[in-house]
């Protein structure tokens, strides 16, 4: 054991390898990173326009739906009411000081409109809390857009903690303050997250629960074999499962981190029994759901888009191919992974730049992440749940292109249920891919540096999308169109994001010290 390393014994007598004491410059420089990513998602949330998510009209009306009492309805059989699109229609026509209340839209225009909701394809979880949010704010007496802000609210207070959780995840590993303050930061490299993050939808909460799954998982793999442990990880991931199917793969991830976390000290026999109670633990919260769909449609994860994606055959003379496929996919993923914002993602922060940001992930994930070595078994566990996400997600596209003639469901947010274990393994490649000492110090300056940059753009190329025509710097004319049917006053959001903007910088320079308040040599 290293003088770095601390070992007790926990009550089932399972050796426990605990990582460096936590500082309390650390306590405080965490807390500055996740206060300043819950603001930068409160930015967000101020920035982009209602309605203007991918997909929120659908997951604002689902909601609408619970908090009036409608029942939950069968898959592709739920309609947008109408209240939402008259809301949606003086967004566009009329300053916000003419906008109505909710009770007003309901009393204006009743009754469903012909646009189907997906979203009752999903469990009804995140509508429930979403109708909570509705109920406790006296949702029918506020205007509109007051109203569903307050249902973003509720999600950024969700994702706020998602920088804590890849601090905690990484310094687990890597046994390394400095890594693991940088890869706090990592979280506000994609703008993407941020934006869904800020939104109304049931990607919020999936990426909260998600990342308490992958946190937990990392202290199993790091020694933490305690069953309180592993019975923690197994509710958490009953719960992950309960509010969307992209949690469904975390399911043999979750099963090959206990199956594997703790060999060498556990033996074959306790650790398959450590996974088959786990396994009956995540099923028993969250599985009945999904049992529900097998028995009530004949599938696990019924589809809402049957009715607007109907099968259909290719022109005469064309077939599909790998080459077109491919192309489609691996720009589309990369582009709506990164920051393509709106609710078409039709604002994008380039082609060339999320494809020079993939690429460079990748060869840094490839090349370095699982080299030989003490952290190789953890390496491949994590790797398993991004793995499983990109080959789902890729048979789903492959089947919807073969059936459809249409490359769909190419979303780079539905990978972000696994942001934490990239985050992980991009901190083991980079510190085996540069060597310790004063190069290792430059690089994490320079990573806390350029992650932020890269989302501070995203969030300028928003910005001037849909607030300035496009155009940067910020002129009056955008100014003024933002305080006629902006969400709040622009100075509001300019405090705001000063406030980010001294955090961030507060962070690095944390960053930058750390070398000098840290006793371990290699951190």
């Amino acid at each position: 054991m290293t003088a770095h390393e601390t070992t007790t014994r926990t009550r089932d007598s399972t050796p426990t390898t605990a990582p460096p004491r936590t500082a309390r410059w650390e306590r405080v420089a965490i807390a500055v990173v996740t206060a300043t990513f819950g603001l930068w998602l409160v930015a967000w949330a101020l920035v982009v326009p209602v309605f203007q998510a991918p997909d929120e009209t659908a997951h604002i009306d689902a909601a609408v739906h619970v908090a009036l009492g409608d029942a939950w309805a069968a898959p592709g059989a739920l309609h947008v009411t109408n209240a939402v699109e008259a809301a949606k229609t003086e967004l566009a026509t009329k300053p916000s000081s003419q906008w109505s209340t909710v009770s007003e839209l309901l009393q204006n225009a009743p009754g469903p409109s012909a646009t189907v909701n997906q979203m009752t394809q999903h469990p009804p979880t995140a509508y429930l809390a979403g109708a909570a949010v509705l109920r406790a704010v006296d949702f029918g007496d506020l205007r509109w857009d007051r109203a569903f802000i307050a249902l973003r609210l509720a999600d950024v207070l969700a994702v706020t903690a998602l920088p804590l959780l890849a601090w905690a995840s990484v310094r687990r590993v890597t046994r390394s303050p400095r890594a693991a303050l940088v890869g706090g930061l990592a979280v506000f490299a994609t703008p993407e997250l941020a934006s869904i993050g800020s939104s109304f939808s049931n990607d919020a909460p999936v990426l909260l629960v998600a990342g308490v799954v992958v946190w937990l998982a990392t202290r199993l793999l790091t020694g933490d074999t305690r069953w309180r442990t592993t019975i923690a990880l197994a509710a958490v991931l009953g719960a992950l499962v309960w509010i969307k199917g992209t949690g469904l793969p975390a399911v043999p991830f979750v099963a090959v981190v206990v199956l594997f976390a703790g060999a060498g000290v556990l033996s074959l026999r306790q650790r398959v029994v450590r996974t088959v109670v786990a396994m009956a633990v995540s099923g028993g919260i969250g599985a009945w759901w999904w049992v529900h769909n097998w028995f009530a449609y004949g599938r696990i994860q019924p589809n809402g888009y049957a009715s607007m994606r109907p099968p259909k055959d290719f022109p005469p003379g064309e077939h599909p191919t790998l080459g077109h496929f491919l192309d489609v996919s691996w720009g589309t993923l990369a582009r709506t992974f990164w920051g393509s914002f709106g609710a078409r993602a039709q604002v994008s922060m380039g082609d060339l730049l999320t494809a020079v940001l993939t690429i460079i992930v990748l060869v840094v994930l490839v090349g370095w992440a699982f080299r030989r070595g003490p952290d190789l078994r953890v390496a491949l566990c994590l790797a398993v749940f991004p793995a499983l996400l990109i080959g789902i997600q890729n048979e789903t596209s492959a089947g919807a292109y073969l059936r459809t003639t249409e490359v769909a469901a190419t979303q780079g947010r539905y990978y972000f249920p696994a942001i934490l274990c990239l985050i992980v393994l991009s901190a083991l490649a980079w510190r085996r891919l540069v060597p310790a000492g004063r190069a290792r110090s430059w690089v994490a300056v320079a990573l806390a540096v350029l992650l932020p940059a890269v989302g501070v753009y995203g969030f300028a190329v928003a910005s001037a999308w849909f607030w300035n025509a496009a155009l940067f710097p910020v002129t009056g004319r955008g100014l003024l169109r933002y305080s006629e049917i902006g969400p709040v006053p622009p100075a509001v959001l300019v405090v705001v994001v000063v406030l980010v903007a001294v955090g961030l910088v507060t962070s690095v320079v944390q960053v930058a010290r750390a070398d000098r308040r840290v006793a371990v040599p290699a951190s």
